[in-house]
């Protein structure tokens, strides 16, 4: 499998889960505020430190991003492509958002498709930077003891989001368990969910996140060479039986020259370049 030498030190455990109290969210985000803002608030109505929403539709103005880029930063392995800033409105046509605390406040790591007037474009979303021009509908998985926190990474020299526990016993108001989970560089995607589940006693599970990866390899023969990506699951699930677990993903994937290419990846060969986040929902119990 793909390697990729970072800087710094490797952390000894490659991967890391807490569970939360979870609950289902819903809420619209409001015209005028830019995006990070309008979630904020969203999760605050909402009880919530932390979890997952997804975009499936919605108009901002204006708005921003960026895609990854090879980095001429020996403290990093890859980077970010200058910012773009398309004219006029764009359409979110599916995002996915890791909601977590950076420096005290809401902070978002969000990827996404987007229609623009030059066509379709994929990359990581400046919430920041990005204005709601519409009321836009998100739902996904919040957690009342549990978020992600943004702390310096020493193998990469990013500041990355980490799953933290704050408070409880960590066990969801439904009886499933519900996970909050990060995996590190160089490891594949679906082992370590696969891993995740096993240990956390987890027998079948929703998956959703974003992440990177170095170079995708896609069950249809497909390959994205870059050996720095940018991804979210548009479906994930993990089943286990006989104490054997396996995890399917279908991905949507930009690389460094701005192509997507979407569909299942194959099992065991789709290595984290920088890092992954996930939200895991137990399902069946």
């Amino acid at each position: 499998m793909r390697h990729i030498d970072h800087p710094g030190p490797a952390a000894a455990e490659r991967f890391a889960a807490v569970a939360g109290e979870a609950m289902p969210i819903r809420f619209v985000l409001e015209p005028g505020l830019t995006v990070d803002e309008a979630v904020a608030a969203g999760m605050r109505g909402s009880g919530c430190i932390g979890g997952f929403v997804e975009f499936r539709g919605g108009r901002c103005e204006p708005f921003r991003y960026v895609m990854p880029a090879a980095s001429s930063d020996p403290r990093y392995v890859a980077w970010y492509s200058e910012t773009f800033e398309p004219a006029g409105p764009v359409n979110v046509t599916r995002a996915c958002a890791i909601v977590g605390v950076r420096d005290g406040k809401t902070f978002l790591h969000c990827h996404g498709v987007w229609d623009m007037g030059e066509g379709r474009r994929m990359g990581h979303m400046l919430a920041p930077l990005s204005r709601v021009a519409e009321p836009i509908e998100v739902a996904g998985i919040g957690f009342r003891d549990a978020t992600f926190e943004a702390t310096p990474d020493r193998e990469t020299n990013f500041t990355l989001f980490e799953p933290v526990q704050y408070a409880g016993k960590g066990s969801s108001t439904t009886g499933r368990q519900v996970l909050l989970a990060k995996v590190r560089p160089n490891q594949d995607v679906s082992l370590a969910i696969e891993e995740i589940c096993i240990r956390q006693g987890v027998a079948r599970a929703n998956v959703y996140g974003i992440g990177s990866l170095n170079g995708v390899r896609f069950v249809d023969g497909t390959r994205v060479e870059s050996h720095a990506t940018e991804v979210q699951i548009r479906d994930g699930h993990f089943k286990s039986e006989d104490g054997h677990g396996q995890a399917r993903l279908n991905l949507d994937v930009v690389d460094m020259d701005g192509m997507i290419t979407s569909g299942e990846i194959v099992h065991g060969d789709n290595p984290v370049c920088i890092t992954f986040e996930l939200v895991i929902e137990e399902i069946g119990r």
